[in-house]
């Protein structure tokens, strides 16, 4: 079960998934890696047009919370507003053979794009306490591969793709997403989020407005045992996506939104966790196109939300960020991992009897 399924009283209204894929077009895939006793990690992959149409930029920005973490392709953004290809989200050691990955799959199916410069998104959070970071498990093919899987529809959550070997508050974390759907006029629009959440300490977690994590200090393995990384140490990686029409610098404005959504989680923002986010319009398509110049000089039209029509954007934004956090946790169960490592899964009994909700 899921979060709301579960009968938390979270705000606003989900699309049909819950899902980033809730935006039309946009396609998540995992390559989950779970081998001996020491590989636990993955690869994810977003599509925020799709494989058929994954040259197409879309209007994007991002932010950083805390820069403990790395985004790959931030200065090419930061210019030109402007985001294409897949996204891929790993573990802190392997942004180079995903890295590779997206060129290999735009090599193999976008050659006519292949012939110009690609600046792949490539983002990271670490999943070293349970898995062999080191080790070079996670190659280019995988990257292909998650990519090749990408699709529409419902997203599985928890121990899957980058997220295979997360933690979250201390106890398993892992991939987590939700959207929320905004009225605008006539029209209706989608928001969606999709994070690899990899942070916050136990004493930090909150539910629904209530803070259960002291009530469930027991069985914390990663934050009792001498262990070297301080609690809440991790990163989070949250791409947000939306169909409505928006400028780069109103993607941005999504962005920094995020970290509301994950405070009511109840972190606030180690300096040991890398926290970046990203966020795009697939509105305006064939805008922002760029490319070495042809022809005769022509010029771009966007067309935008007003500004002082975004309130109801960033509201999703926040309700989004937060549900897909509880989404991750709830749906991840108990890992053990390199070094007999263990990673218990929440307790969910325990934290609904807190919630007062059975």
């Amino acid at each position: 079960m899921r979060a709301r399924e579960l009968g938390l009283p979270l705000a606003g209204t989900p699309g049909p998934n819950n899902a980033i894929t809730d935006v039309p077009g946009v396609e998540v895939g995992y390559t989950t890696l779970v081998e001996g006793d020491a590989v636990r990690t993955g690869v994810t992959a977003i599509l925020p047009r799709g494989r058929d149409a994954a040259e197409v930029p879309c209007a994007a920005g991002w932010y950083s919370l805390n820069g403990n973490g790395e985004m790959t392709g931030t200065a090419w953004l930061s210019e030109t507003g402007s985001l294409r290809l897949p996204v891929l989200i790993t573990n802190t050691h392997a942004i180079g053979p995903c890295h590779r990955g997206v060129i290999d799959w735009v090599v193999r199916e976008k050659p006519q794009v292949a012939s110009e410069w690609l600046l792949p998104v490539v983002a990271e959070t670490w999943d070293g306490y349970l898995n062999d970071i080191n080790g070079p498990h996670v190659t280019s093919a995988h990257a292909v591969a998650a990519i090749d899987a990408a699709g529409s529809g419902p997203v599985a959550e928890g121990s899957v793709g980058g997220g295979t070997g997360m933690n979250c508050y201390g106890f398993k974390g892992g991939s987590g997403t939700s959207s929320r759907l905004v009225e605008y006029g006539a029209d209706r629009y989608a928001v969606g989020a999709f994070l690899q959440a990899n942070f916050g300490s136990r004493k930090e977690l909150t539910v629904c407005g209530v803070p259960v994590g002291a009530a469930l200090a027991s069985d914390n393995p990663m934050e009792e045992q001498d262990w070297a990384s301080p609690p809440g140490a991790g990163s989070v990686i949250v791409v947000i996506s939306t169909d409505a029409p928006l400028l780069p610098g109103q993607c941005t404005a999504l962005a920094r939104r995020v970290p509301l959504g994950l405070a009511r989680t109840g972190t606030t923002g180690s300096h040991f966790s890398g926290d970046i986010f990203l966020a795009f319009s697939t509105g305006n398509p064939g805008a922002l196109a760029g490319g070495f110049p042809r022809g005769e000089e022509t010029y771009d039209v966007l067309r935008f939300i007003p500004w002082n029509r975004m309130d109801a954007f960033f509201e999703a934004v926040v309700q989004s960020a937060e549900e897909a956090v509880l989404n991750a946790l709830v749906a991840a169960d108990t890992m053990v991992g390199r070094d007999g490592h263990r990673s218990p899964g929440l307790p969910v009994p325990a934290m609904l009897e807190l919630l007062k909700l059975r």
